[in-house]
């Protein structure tokens, strides 16, 4: 199953340009570009220490995962984490962030893979990129009382570099 994943990834992706805090660790290469379309996921919550103030907090991802062509690849969900198709697994660790070009899109992140499962497309993964994202921001929709507790999804794109040891 593993092959017929990289068939359609047979290039070695270029990495992105990004801001050199976004830079994957001396090194490494990329080995997969990943398409991610899916949600954020935002809970409306009481603001810590606020008495009646309420306020969007961040929850969750949830992704599909796919090639250049369109062929899933995996999902991504909280975690962060993401899943091949073959049941392998890498769960990252945010290292840096970036604004990113678009104000109104989730930030550009560097991650650090903290660790991996299974034997399959992300078990060689060292670390994660996030860039070209659209959408996903805080929602600006109200939090109050009246939605406490609510969870909002917001769309998004965005895509993923893995990276391994060279």
């Amino acid at each position: 199953m593993l092959a017929g994943l990289l068939a359609g990834c047979s290039s070695t992706p270029k990495p992105p340009d990004v801001p050199a805090t976004l830079m994957a660790p001396s090194g490494q290469v990329p080995f997969l570009e990943t398409l991610a379309k899916g949600v954020q996921i935002y809970e409306c919550v009481p603001k810590r220490g606020q008495s009646g103030v309420y306020e969007w907090v961040f929850r969750a991802p949830e992704a599909t995962l796919t090639d250049w062509s369109g062929r899933a690849l995996g999902k991504h969900y909280a975690g962060p984490m993401w899943e091949a198709a073959d049941g392998s697994r890498v769960l990252g660790e945010v290292a840096a962030r970036d604004p990113g070009p678009d104000p109104k899109a989730i930030p550009w992140l560097l991650l650090i893979a903290k660790s991996t499962a299974g034997g399959g497309l992300f078990t060689p993964t060292t670390s994660i990129q996030r860039v070209s994202t659209a959408g996903g921001t805080t929602p600006v929709e109200p939090c109050d009382a009246s939605n406490a507790h609510q969870f909002w999804r917001v769309p998004y794109t965005a895509t993923y570099y893995f990276y391994k040891q060279r």
